[in-house]
């Protein structure tokens, strides 16, 4: 399984649009090679660089298997809740130096039964025994 990105390439730097210095809108993604018996993705995306650690800016479950989510979308998923306590995605914003933020997704044998108030931590618990394949792509942004 592959992610891509037609605005940028892994371990290269996102451009302005995508964070909160430009329009704080999501990047275009692409999930490619997505396992046949997959009936769900699922796409975390943390800033490890944090200072308070593993900043959760976006988490999105029981995608469909549609192959891309489109630039500045709402999901035909489910949102869970960032750090930034919202369900929505939060635009990368360090404060200072370069940060990495990974968009990992996750090809899964089913959908979670969860809700929109659900976590990166019960997320992943959920997805426990259910997951085909994942992938990341890393994007860097710097202050």
């Amino acid at each position: 399984m592959r992610i891509l990105s037609s605005a940028f390439r892994h371990n290269e730097a996102m451009p302005a649009k995508y964070t909160c210095v430009g329009d704080s809108i999501n990047p275009p993604l692409q999930f490619l090679d997505v396992p046949e018996n997959a009936k769900s993705l699922a796409l975390v995306v943390t800033d490890p660089d944090a200072p308070s650690g593993d900043w959760v800016h976006w988490v999105v479950f029981n995608l469909p298997i549609s192959g891309e989510l489109a630039e500045n979308t709402k999901p035909a998923g489910v949102e869970g809740l960032t750090s930034f306590g919202k369900s929505e995605y939060g635009a990368p914003c360090p404060p200072s130096g370069t940060h990495r933020y990974v968009f990992k997704v996750y090809a899964l044998d089913s959908l979670l039964p969860l809700d929109s108030t659900a976590d990166k931590q019960s997320v992943l618990g959920a997805m426990e025994g259910h997951i085909l394949d994942q992938v990341e792509l890393i994007g860097l942004v710097s202050k």
